[in-house]
């Protein structure tokens, strides 16, 4: 008896890329003024011969996006978002439009809200991160990723920072910034903080970059569920100060180094959590200040000029925090073969 080839599972990540996803939306815009019609009128729109494969995965992709609906069997309408990107009222319509669509579409949303305001790792090891933190199958690989480039450079979303790929981080739902986000509920469920578990902080005393422990860094470890530490706290207020950081390090599940202006003290203290192996949450203004044998390490870097940077640092960092912790490999100083 010839054994059953195993049904694939289908992939739950738009096939289409935005733009291409655009198509058909674009074509009832123009068309049929926006209104609502069957999937067969819209076939017609678009200038093709209606059938229930490719099509309908090609509406499938749209609706992944957001971009259109089903208001009841075998029809579909523009969604908001969709007349905000074909029929902006304002000069930032489109750009929103396309930005939201390209960050809240199944996957694809949880891989940039992974890696926003980081350089992206190199192919190979962004691959294996697809594989095995998003579950993608080996075989969807190239097709997720050549998906996943083509949306965020159509919605602006990817910067070139020499030579690698840096996802810009727009998000801007700051009306509650207590609560956490999507990503970090998803990680808290994953990641098992015990009482007493400690971040060590690595920064520059002296402003403004000292000034961020209680405006942001503190905020983002407890935010993580953790206990926030740094050497010029009262607890390291007594005996050698070289003692209370080796103690400091040495007890913290994980740490967070901020190396904007390349403070010689903060590479020291980084060395030292590199030599045990502890994994280093790294934060930079500058990616100039981030040494090369560091670049395969995840970094998140943040932009002073956005309005909304430190919030979007607390809530990067706090996740990145949690996201360390389950997968320590990202946060850990290999050692050369």
């Amino acid at each position: 008896m010839i054994e059953e080839k195993k049904k694939q599972p289908i992939p739950s990540y738009p096939r289409h890329s935005l733009e291409k996803a655009l198509r058909i939306p674009t074509a009832i815009q123009e068309q049929n003024a926006g209104k609502i019609c069957t999937q067969e009128e819209s076939a017609k729109y678009v200038g093709v011969i209606y059938n229930t494969g490719p099509y309908l995965q090609e509406i499938t992709s749209a609706i992944r996006y957001n971009l259109l609906e089903r208001p009841v069997s075998g029809k579909i309408q523009l969604t908001d978002t969709a007349r905000k990107i074909l029929k902006p009222q304002t000069s930032n319509d489109k750009n929103e439009g396309l930005i939201y669509a390209a960050i809240n579409a199944p996957i694809i949303s949880d891989v940039y809200s992974h890696y926003r305001g980081e350089n992206l790792p190199d192919d190979e090891f962004f691959d294996n991160a697809l594989m095995d933190n998003f579950k993608i199958p080996h075989e969807k690989i190239k097709e997720f990723r050549d998906i996943f480039f083509s949306t965020m450079e159509f919605a602006n979303l990817v910067e070139i920072h020499e030579g690698k790929r840096r996802l810009i981080d727009a998000t801007t739902n700051y009306e509650n910034p207590s609560e956490p986000s999507k990503a970090l509920k998803k990680l808290e469920k994953d990641v098992k903080v015990r009482t007493g578990d400690s971040c060590f902080v690595m920064m520059p005393f002296s402003p403004p970059l000292g000034t961020y422990y209680d405006k942001i860094y503190k905020p983002a470890i407890e935010k993580a569920g953790l206990i926030s530490q740094r050497a010029d706290d009262d607890l390291f207020g007594t005996g050698k100060i070289m003692d209370q950081i080796w103690s400091g390090i040495n007890s913290a599940r994980i740490l967070v180094a901020e190396l904007t202006s390349r403070n010689p003290n903060v590479y020291y203290e980084l060395g030292l959590a590199h030599a045990l192996h502890k994994p280093v949450v790294l934060v930079s203004n500058s990616q100039e200040d981030v040494p090369f044998d560091l670049n395969h390490i995840r970094v998140i870097y943040y932009d002073m000029t956005d309005p909304f940077w430190g919030q979007k640092l607390i809530d990067k960092l706090a996740e990145n925090i949690l996201s360390a912790i389950k997968n320590p490999e990202e946060a850990i100083l290999k050692p050369f073969e």
